[in-house]
């Protein structure tokens, strides 16, 4: 039996990124558009998507269904479009990124073969030429690597570029956790749970999307502070494991302390000296000091605040 296939795509008050997004969705090759559902969801307090998403369904070669989810929040947005997926498999792409022709079809291709239950594909982020102060920084920063070549991988990547099983979700209709309606990660912790229970993950080397961030994102001002989020996913992780993984707290807590001594004492040099990869430097360092404070007041938000 053929599964039928949802793609994702979460949104709030991007329309121009989201018509680009559903854009390259509709014009995927190489899988069979009976198989095919488009599902958007507006994670706004008013619906201020829908309209664009009846444009786009008024062309699109296969079904595009509108959520409108007002409850603010990436887990929530996240469960909403699932609770209305028909498909068995769910693939998800962000609102500001662009996916290739051939991009569902090799992420398909690649689950077929190695029987995965997520695959996960490379990301390319594009800063406009215009910027050209710690341009390689940023291309980088809002990038995401892997293996050179396409397989089975031990480790997991983000929600953003993926394919999942919904039978290998531990709940196939909300497994996203409200924890992190505000923080993200919560792929995180549901990638975590899913490799504890013997999921089997894949990388597509082939299957990349574009990422193009808004202009509010392209400066050192937004990529440190999500930097230092991205160091406390670890460490808040370990603790809000049941029962709670002290062990590993502390070694998260322990290898932060000195990445961020180490690194910042680095990045202060560079920062005087003006070295071209002063940014990278900082990069790190503001990992580290997230992994040592990841608790409570220093809890970084970047989700859950809906406007209008």
């Amino acid at each position: 039996m053929v599964e039928p296939i949802s793609v994702v795509i979460p949104t709030q008050r991007r329309l121009q990124g989201l018509t680009v997004a559903a854009r390259s969705i509709l014009g995927q090759t190489g899988i069979d558009p009976a198989r095919l559902e488009l599902v958007v969801v507006d994670n706004d307090k008013v619906p201020s998507a829908r309209e664009t998403v009846a444009s786009l369904a008024a062309e699109a070669p296969f079904p595009v269904i509108y959520v409108h989810e007002p409850e603010p929040g990436v887990a929530n947005a996240r469960n909403a479009a699932l609770a209305k997926a028909s498909g068995g498999l769910i693939a998800f792409l962000d609102d500001d990124e662009e996916a290739p022709p051939t991009w569902l079809a090799q992420l398909l291709t690649i689950q077929t073969d190695l029987k995965a239950d997520v695959v996960f594909g490379p990301v390319r982020g594009r800063v406009p030429l215009t910027i050209t102060r710690h341009r390689t920084y940023l291309e980088t920063f809002f990038s995401r690597q892997g293996p050179a070549e396409s397989g089975l991988i031990e480790d997991y990547y983000g929600c953003g570029n993926s394919l999942l099983r919904r039978a290998a979700l531990p709940d196939p209709h909300a497994p996203f956790s409200a924890v992190r309606n505000h923080t993200g990660g919560e792929d995180d912790l549901l990638f975590g749970q899913m490799k504890a229970e013997g999921a089997r993950f894949a990388w597509a080397a082939e299957a990349f999307v574009w990422e193009d961030p808004v202009p509010a994102r392209l400066s050192l001002a937004y990529t440190i502070r999500r930097a230092f989020a991205y160091g406390q996913g670890p460490p808040a992780a370990c603790a809000a494991a049941t029962p709670p993984n002290y062990p590993g707290l502390l070694f998260w807590m322990s290898q932060g302390l000195v990445q961020a001594g180490v690194f910042g004492l680095i990045a202060a040099f560079k920062g005087l000296t003006r070295a071209p990869d002063f940014a990278f430097t900082l990069d790190r360092a503001a990992r580290g000091l997230g992994k040592t404070l990841w608790w409570g007041p220093f809890k970084i938000e970047f989700y859950g605040r809906s406007a209008g």
